[in-house]
């Protein structure tokens, strides 16, 4: 497991993390979490947050709450119990995960705050990244939350002819788009105003992994992934030049999304409105 810090801002730094099993990943968070707390509680100091880059070893955890029923299957993938809001998912290659180790209330963010920040963040660089390099008629597709089932999901336009079909159902944000599936999730936990654990985004892993269980515990729930959707190198060394220089790379779409944090981090991009569903 690789470890490389570098510091965004004053008060935020990011931390990577390769090939990272799971519970010393976890142990590590929830350590340095503890001595946050006890640091503001004890000498009133507030130390900058962190965001974590974290590219698992294939696990499937299940959330505080989380129910044996939905995992479906049980493979030679070790399945971990863990402190965070949600059910059941899987982390592994392919997928990118960001752990939020930050104070929410020097932040004055809300946990509703935090968890639209999340859901924003992925927004913004998921549509993005289907408006500069789709594949196909993916410029037709774009990311939304749903404010009935914490994540991101990708949805497509109604064609024109079907435009007068009542489309509203089960938390679709928008009267001209359908949902295809889930891109993204999160979970956090809060310890004294402070999170971590966070959000994963399916880039180019294999999307099997989840056919193991019920995803964040929705039975028949399609887990989709960006690779599928805009230009993205899964194998560079099997590409040639010019597939590689208009293809996004991994690490293209996780400085997008560090960057577009770090700026929601220190204010400069505002929560949008939420729209009632």
């Amino acid at each position: 497991m690789q470890n490389a810090t570098q510091p965004l801002s004053d008060m935020l730094i990011s931390k990577s993390l390769s090939a990272a099993d799971y519970n010393p990943t976890h142990d590590a968070m929830l350590e340095r979490t503890l001595e946050r707390i006890a640091l503001k509680k004890e000498q009133g100091v507030r130390t900058p947050d962190e965001l974590w880059i974290v590219d698992h070893n294939d696990v499937y955890t299940l959330g505080q709450a989380g129910k044996e029923e939905h995992i479906l299957q049980r493979t030679n993938t070790p399945i971990i119990k863990t402190d965070r809001g949600g059910q059941v998912t899987w982390h592994g290659h392919g997928q990118l995960v960001l752990y939020w180790l930050f104070d929410l209330n020097s932040l004055k963010w809300s946990v509703r705050n935090l968890v639209s920040h999340a859901e924003q963040a992925i927004e913004d660089v998921i549509n993005d990244c289907l408006h500069s390099t789709p594949l196909s008629d993916s410029a037709h597709f774009s990311a939304h939350a749903r404010r009935d089932a914490p994540g991101v999901y990708l949805y497509a336009d109604i064609p024109e002819s079907d435009s007068s079909t009542d489309t509203q159902t089960n938390g679709t944000p928008v009267d001209d788009k359908i949902m295809l599936g889930k891109m993204a999730s999160l979970g956090f936990k809060i310890k004294h105003g402070f999170s971590y654990h966070g959000i994963a985004i399916n880039l180019n892993c294999d999307l099997a992994a989840f056919n193991a269980i019920n995803p964040c515990g929705y039975a028949g729930m399609q887990m989709l992934r960006l690779s599928d959707f805009v230009a993205m190198n899964k194998a560079p060394s099997t590409q040639n030049t010019q597939q590689i220089s208009n293809a996004l790379s991994y690490e293209q779409v996780t400085q997008k999304l560090i960057d577009n944090i770090a700026k929601r981090h220190a204010g400069l991009i505002e929560l949008r409105a939420i729209a009632p569903q």
